[in-house]
């Protein structure tokens, strides 16, 4: 098989293709053949160096896959099934290949109206948001809910699921992404490039920060007494929290977990179509550094992917 790995550390360019022999699934997992692999932001600073989660180089980067089940050593699943989803996060699972070796309960049957494409790109951002509303921020009917960078891969699946809770939803994006949010039921937009989103809502209950910078920071002014902040970029930053904890608010880190109870909930979102993922730009796999160079660049709406 081929796979996507690099040697050192270093910009687009380290990433080469190599081939590969398949790996061996254990019990309790399958083997799949990949037919879309979903890209996220910290892929780039894993392959720089930003971020030593994967330790030193050669390593192979890459959680989100969608693709069909070649050989199960497992009851759950059956050769030529369907699935998705984000396996062995945050260990290695060298997604960027042909086929991938995966705990089966990490994975969960591909709704049929969602192409491998689009099945690729759900899971990571899927699950961030999932775990931060509801496991973490206890988003419940009649919640006024802030997203931030509600056109972006968790912003945009984010918004979709507290709508889907009941919420009110608040999102700030850009002026070209503006409609996009809109239509994915947001029912207020503030544009940050015009407004001070501190200006211009009050009485928050729950905050989903995807941004970073001082963006949490200033969440604070925001929420009403007793709020919850739910971040997904500053979950370690102990002076954060203590200013949160300090002024009688809630402060959550989220750090994504492989979730089958919650993948299936995305599903079920899915097949009710109160869920949809936008992928922005596809990619040839051999196309791996121009993706990266996309995805350094930022600015997107949703996500990024490969296919296979």
């Amino acid at each position: 098989m081929r796979v996507i790995t690099q040697q050192k550390l270093g910009g687009p360019e380290v990433l080469t293709i190599v081939d590969a022999p398949e790996p061996r699934p254990i019990p309790t997992e399958v083997l799949v053949r990949v037919k879309a692999v979903g890209l996220n932001p910290l892929e780039p600073r894993l392959r720089g160096g930003e971020f030593p989660l994967l330790g030193r180089p050669p390593f192979i980067l890459g959680w989100d896959i969608s693709g069909v089940v070649e050989e199960a050593q497992t009851w759950r699943f059956r050769p030529g099934d369907e699935v998705f989803g984000m396996p062995l996060f945050p260990r290695a699972a060298n997604a960027y290949a042909e086929v991938v070796a995966a705990p089966a309960l990490h994975l969960a049957r591909k709704p049929a109206s969602l192409s491998h494409v689009e099945a690729s790109a759900l899971p990571v951002v899927g699950l961030t948001a999932w775990q931060g509303l509801v496991d973490l921020g206890g988003v419940t009917e009649g919640d006024r809910v802030l997203v931030h960078g509600g056109g972006g891969g968790v912003g945009h699946v984010a918004i979709q699921i507290a709508k889907a809770l009941g919420a009110h939803v608040i999102a700030t994006a850009g002026p070209s992404k503006r409609a996009f949010v809109e239509e994915l039921g947001a029912d207020e937009v503030i544009d940050y490039t015009a407004v001070d989103f501190t200006e211009a809502v009050r009485d928050i209950d729950v905050v989903l920060d995807t941004l970073g910078g001082d963006t949490a920071e200033r969440s604070l002014e925001v929420l009403r007494p007793g709020g919850h902040l739910v971040t997904a970029v500053a979950e370690e930053d102990s002076e954060l929290i203590a200013k949160f904890e300090g002024a009688g608010m809630r402060f959550s880190g989220i750090a994504v977990d492989p979730d089958p109870v919650a993948l299936r909930r995305l599903v079920e979102l899915v097949e009710q179509g109160k869920l949809r993922v936008h992928v922005h730009k596809t990619f040839p796999f051999e196309r791996v550094a121009d993706a990266h160079r996309a995805l350094e660049r930022g600015h997107l709406q949703g996500k990024l992917v490969l296919t296979v």
